[in-house]
């Protein structure tokens, strides 16, 4: 009978080359067995229970080098917020799946004292860590966090990040107007709910009349007048976009409605008008706050990690990337990026550029070889001199280059206004 494999008590993964004993357990590597153990010396084994397997395994992993982190510049640009007494970060952590994940980052107190509390948001695979820096620094947090099987990614772009508000203030007062107007106008069009006399209640039918299109106006001209401008836009430059019907139904709304309200023909139509743009809003909130999740506009730095490894005499230091200059001599890795255009000086390289051409086939190259950015290093570690900066490079030149974004953009444009076009054809004739 063929021989069954055994499962790894951390990760699952099967031990095919390597057996790890410890007690009646068995790893599939070192790093998982210590992973184990610094759960198991904190009295946190729960951790299994919540999900059998959990663990990510650590089977090939070099150990990271996040010396980096001490650098005060890198530190003031990935941190959240900083006092004597405790310090707040972000990180994102792609290696979040479970509920086990969730349990075991959010008692990361319990691994080390320096962190004072912690809490995941599953949907975004973010953890949100408060530690305090006089027991832990943010670098012995990353490493804390690495030896688990938790390392966040941190890339170059988070060394650009802004506080950047998903929606614009004015938004939000559009929105309240829009939402307050909807409120009152439905309170104040009672008479006609409760269906009250034109003839023996007039007064309080004209009063509460002339008051929803006092709450109307700033409904059409300020709440939706982006609509308005939009639509108005379109037609200058004789294209039918969507904003085109919107708004011919607000005017319609308000216009018929200022009629009967002032012409005593009826009560008109304004609860339906705010509702109208009250729910536009409210779906164009929604739809923005999506596009800021998804992170549709990426440039290089969100590919690229933070720090290279560059060698000064004789010496081998993490640097950030923009502190490279051409000339410099670095040190790639195993599976490590090649941050910028270069040449071959030492070791046998086999890059994949699978990224940059599509093509999955590691591509060998010789000592006094040229290689471009963007690629990985498959094999051993190697030495390279740089020919230009990183933003400078043959791949960030491509990524920046207006001709190619026009022509992404140009397409999908072309195809969401001919729908578009259609579509709002269609509406205005029906």
């Amino acid at each position: 009978m063929p021989e069954v494999a055994t499962n790894c008590y951390h990760c699952g993964e099967p031990c095919e080359e390597v057996e790890v004993h410890l007690e009646d357990k068995t790893f599939c590597c070192e790093g998982c067995k210590t992973v184990f153990e610094i759960l198991n010396d904190n009295g946190m084994c729960r951790y299994y229970d919540l999900d059998e397997n959990a663990g990510i395994s650590l089977k090939g992993k070099a150990q990271e080098e996040y010396a980096f982190l001490d650098d005060p510049d890198v530190r003031e640009k990935i941190i959240d917020f900083s006092d004597t007494h405790r310090t707040k970060v972000t990180f994102f952590i792609p290696q979040i799946h479970c509920a086990s994940c969730i349990w075991l980052l959010e008692n990361l107190y319990k691994l080390s004292p320096g962190v004072i509390a912690s809490t995941v948001n599953f949907v975004k695979k973010e953890a949100y860590i408060t530690f305090s820096e006089e027991e832990i620094s943010l670098r012995q947090v990353v490493e804390l966090l690495a030896s688990i099987g938790y390392a966040p990614a941190i890339n170059l772009s988070n060394l650009d990040q802004e506080d950047k508000p998903i929606v614009d203030r004015s938004f939000y007062y559009k929105l309240g107007i829009a939402g307050f107007a909807f409120g009152n106008i439905m309170l104040l069009s009672f008479p006609e709910y409760l269906g009250l006399d034109q003839g023996t209640d007039a007064y309080f039918v004209r009063v509460f009349g002339y008051l929803n299109i006092l709450l109307a106006l700033p409904v059409v001209f300020y709440s939706g007048r982006d609509y308005l401008q939009s639509a108005w836009l379109g037609l200058r430059q004789r294209m039918l976009n969507i904003d085109v019907p919107i708004s011919i139904g607000i005017l319609t709304l308000f216009g018929r409605s200022v009629f009967e309200i002032l012409t005593h023909t009826g009560a008109g139509y304004l609860d339906s008008l705010a509702g109208l743009v009250f729910f536009l809003l409210i779906g164009k909130w929604f739809q923005q706050r999506t596009y800021h999740n998804l992170s549709f506009e990426r440039d290089y730095k969100s590919y690229f990690p933070i720090a290279a490894h560059r060698k000064e005499a004789g010496e081998v230091r993490s640097i950030t990337l923009d502190k490279l200059e051409a000339g410099d001599i670095i040190l790639v890795k195993h599976r490590e990026l090649i941050p910028a255009d270069s040449i071959l000086l030492k070791g046998e390289a086999e890059v994949d550029y699978s990224f940059v051409t599509g093509e999955s086939e590691p591509v060998r190259k010789r000592t006094g070889e040229k290689i471009y950015a963007g690629g990985r290093q498959m094999g051993g570690a190697i030495e390279l001199s740089l020919t230009r900066r990183v933003s400078q490079s043959y791949l960030t030149e491509l990524w920046n280059d207006d001709a190619f974004t026009k022509r992404r953009e140009s397409r999908t444009s072309a195809l969401a206004d001919r729908v578009g076009k259609v579509f709002t054809v269609t509406i205005l004739l029906v």
